[in-house]
């Protein structure tokens, strides 16, 4: 409740945040005016000492460091992983310490976690009384999942937790673990937890887990040949920050994690056989590689192309064998959040020196450990990946600050990690023994390489809090992760473009960007792609590429290795552009407003001459112009007579004059006019009537509620186009609907809002004056009797054999044919 209530004051609880900031400081009672352009004053948390007005870490900024030394054994027949570790925890805050809070994730895995108690079942039976019922539904995967958790004995089994050789009491919560401390532990200070802890490793295929084993059946040697990817592996310490203290939200699955930056010394004892792949750089080279290998692993600091440091043909050869004997791989990582390592005997090395220059790393061993199910693919496009992340990512943020950037394939679709990320994408086996991959396969293994690489900037550097705000690290890191995908292939379908969000902009099932993660509906768009076209926007049609990347790169550099916050986002990048951006974070990120611009209405405008000779005739011409009456057509088309035709001495005057006749008073009160004017004002008029331009007032409504600029396309009678950006200010003292007056020399055929699709616009066709007729297809189908249990000829089925095991046999032989064919 307490963490509760400081969340809400400070801003920081998303919706229910804003609403009660709006509410409580501003009070609309008169009229309907919404002011779209408030400012974010009540809505962002005070700047103070640690997080200054502009974004900045404050001048008494800090955070915490807590560095790890552990001791690992990886079991591979029981698949299991035990393990020793030393925490040496630094209080840096100005705050006494009483306890510390450690992160046991594995325990999500428990019968008993939240994560488990408050799952939810989505695929009801439909109960039909007197009609036909559809049953409930379970897939197969949540079968075997269920299975495996209760076959199992899972979470962490903490063993000791001790300082020195004194233990200490603890408590375990959930997904958390406090260790009360003999003595509070000061500002300045720093203390060590001894922990001894072990568990048995999920399997991910079963669980869908972000790390695990993967058994490969089909390998000759029978259960020996695993890929084992280890994450949130051991405790990790609780991050304690100036805006939420301990971060000691329980872990449930899709919040993922708040970590503090630490040095890391990490030995891995695996089956001698095994490749490890892991955070950091190796430091016993000698001990655990062969001469060629170190060799190999020289000569690829300097290659222009992947090198082979374990060949496919050494990597196949190595899963024939296995053994009983024993490597320990050293790694040491410095100012890392997190720690993550792979083993297996089926990996397939390459690497490659990205010699990126520069003070900080000058180079980075770009590396790929794969089994021989990456194949072709892997070689061809994982270590190119890596590298080409790296070189776009630093143009917007800052060189990359490790030694090693690693692209790891496993049972892991994609998950990041410092150094080191998990990847899933593989070739298929074919019955000629040949591997092949499809396009989208090629796509997928290219995208999430990028994105997870990515991942290592945003937020294994930019340490921004996952568990809060999922959006800060996947949402920056698809806005980048788009513009690297189409530096390398622009017709990829990347999936963050403005125009690749409209369905879900329009949906119903949605929440602002600005709610905590585990409360998200439809995670992907809303904090992926949704906060990735948002910055797409930004970027191409709000600020420029110039202002928007200048501010984007201070925001990566001021937080590079510290903790950023939502409003430190929000405050550098108008700070750092110059632009007031509290409207676009409000609709884009606080609302689930949506961006439906109509033009609704165009008045094409003469200016009158005041001249009586020439408007009175344009009004007659006017009138004239006006479609005839249908009972006038018909009478006319009859032949029908007038009274006055068929008697034409009743004419008088007024039959030979109409009310557009100009008599000598109306040209007297013209030069009256005239001369009545300024000087200044006859120039003004007398030029504007020799330019004789076309005025037009077009009326736009804000019918999706999200105030955008209005990017404007006219096409001219001669089919020249002109472009015409309109502010989003034009909406600022009228949200729902404004009116525009352009003037224009030549005439106006066409105006068409936001052609290109550049700013999430969910209905095209109120886009453009005069409206268009909509294109689309239509498709023929055969209607086909329905085979539900109703309708089944049962007399028929009933005459049906039994298929043999040979039958089914050449019924396999025969579907592969036809596959051939």
């Amino acid at each position: 409740m307490k963490k509760s209530l400081i969340l809400i004051a400070t801003g920081f609880v998303a919706s229910i945040s804003f609403s009660f900031a709006e509410a409580s400081a501003v009070s609309q009672t008169k009229g309907s005016f919404v002011d779209k352009f408030r400012q974010l004053d009540e809505v962002l948390p005070t700047p103070n000492v640690y997080r200054n007005a502009a974004g900045e870490p404050g001048e008494s900024y800090w955070q915490q460091q807590a560095d790890y030394n552990i001791k690992v054994r990886l079991d591979e027949e029981k698949r299991r992983i035990d393990a020793q570790q030393t925490i040496q925890y630094h209080n840096n805050s100005p705050y006494s310490l009483k306890y510390i809070w450690v992160h046991l994730d594995q325990n999500i895995f428990r019968s008993d976690s939240m994560a488990e108690r408050t799952s939810t079942f989505n695929s009801k039976p439909d109960v039909n009384l007197g009609g036909i019922d559809k049953p409930a539904r379970i897939s197969f995967n949540e079968l075997r999942r269920q299975q495996f958790m209760a076959d199992n004995e899972l979470g962490f089994n903490i063993k000791r937790v001790a300082n020195g050789n004194d233990d200490l009491e603890f408590v375990i919560v959930g997904t958390n673990m406090r260790v009360d401390l003999p003595t509070p532990l000061k500002p300045g200070q720093k203390t060590e937890l001894n922990i001894d802890f072990g568990f048995n490793i999920v399997e991910e295929d079963a669980v869908g887990a972000r790390s695990g084993y993967e058994h490969f059946a089909d390998d000759a040697r029978e259960g020996g040949n695993d890929i084992f990817l280890l994450a949130q592996w051991f405790p990790r310490v609780v991050a304690f920050t100036d805006y939420e203290a301990w971060t000691n939200k329980e872990f449930l699955g899709r919040g993922e994690f708040t970590l503090e930056f630490g040095d890391y010394s990490v030995e891995i004892d695996v089956p001698a056989d095994h490749i490890v792949s892991s955070t950091g750089v190796l430091k016993n080279e000698r001990a655990v590689l062969t001469p060629t290998q170190r060799k190999r692993l020289e000569e690829a600091k300097k290659a222009d192309k992947p090198v082979f440091v374990v060949t496919p043909e050494e990597a196949l050869e190595n899963e024939k064998e296995g053994t009983d004997k024993r490597k320990v791989w050293k790694f040491e990582a410095e100012n890392v959040r997190d720690f993550a390592w792979a083993s297996s005997r089926k990996f397939i090395w390459d690497a490659q020196g990205y010699q990126q220059g520069g003070d900080v790393q000058p180079l980075v061993m770009a590396m790929s450990f794969y089994p021989k199910e990456g194949g072709e693919l892997w070689e061809k496009y994982s270590t190119a990946s890596v590298i080409h992340t790296m070189e776009v990512y630093s143009r917007f943020s800052f060189d990359y600050p490790y030694p090693t950037s690693q692209s790891v394939n496993g049972p892991v679709g994609g998950m990041e990690y410092p150094m080191i990320t998990f990847n899933g994408p593989r070739t298929i086996l074919q019955d000629d023994g040949s591997r092949t991959y499809s396009l989208s396969e090629k796509r997928f293994l290219i995208g999430v390489v990028i994105h997870e690489i990515g991942h290592i900037y945003f937020p294994m550097v930019v340490n921004s809090d996952e568990r809060q705000w999922t959006w800060m690290d996947e949402g920056l890191n698809s806005f980048l992760d788009g513009v690297a995908g189409r530096e390398w292939d622009p017709t990829m379908p990347w999936g963050v473009e403005p125009r690749s969000i409209v369905d879900y902009m329009k949906s119903t099932n949605q929440v602002p960007i600005m709610t905590q993660s585990d409360s998200v509906l439809n995670l992907g768009p809303n904090a992926y792609t949704k906060p990735a076209a948002a910055l797409n926007i930004l970027r191409e049609v709000i600020l420029g590429r110039e202002l928007f990347d200048f501010a984007f790169k201070e925001y990566a550099q001021r937080w590079a290795f510290k903790r950023p916050t939502p409003s430190d986002f929000f405050r550098t990048m108008e700070e750092a552009s110059g632009v007031d951006l509290d409207w676009f974070w409000r609709g884009w990120f606080y609302s689930t407003d949506h961006v439906d611009i109509s033009l609704d209405r165009v008045y094409q405008l003469q200016l009158d001459t005041e001249n009586p000779d020439i408007d009175w005739e344009r009004r007659r011409q006017e009138e004239a112009d006006k479609p005839t009456s249908l009972f006038v057509q018909r009478n006319e088309a009859e032949g029908r007579k007038t009274w006055v035709e068929k008697n034409p001495d009743i004419r008088d005057f007024h039959d030979e004059n109409d009310r557009f006749t100009v008599t000598n008073k109306q040209r007297n009160a013209y030069q009256s006019f005239l001369e009545k004017l300024e000087p200044w004002e006859r120039r003004v008029f007398d030029r504007a009537i020799a330019e004789d331009k076309n005025y037009y007032v077009l009326d736009f409504n804000n019918v999706g509620g999200l105030v955008m600029p209005i990017l404007l396309q006219m096409t001219y009678a001669d089919g020249t186009k002109e472009e015409m950006y309109i502010p989003a200010e034009i909406w600022r003292r009228n949200a729902k609907s404004v009116s525009k007056l352009i003037v224009t020399d030549k005439e106006v055929t066409e105006f068409a809002v936001d052609p290109n699709w550049e700013t999430a616009d969910v209905d095209i066709e109120n886009n453009y004056y005069p409206r268009r007729i909509m294109k689309s297809r239509i498709e023929a189908y055969k209607w086909q009797r329905t085979t539900d249990h109703v309708s089944r000829d049962i007399m028929q089925d009933a005459k049906t054999k039994l298929k043999s095991e040979e039958d089914k046999s050449d019924d396999k032989s025969e579907d592969k044919s036809e596959d051939k064919e």
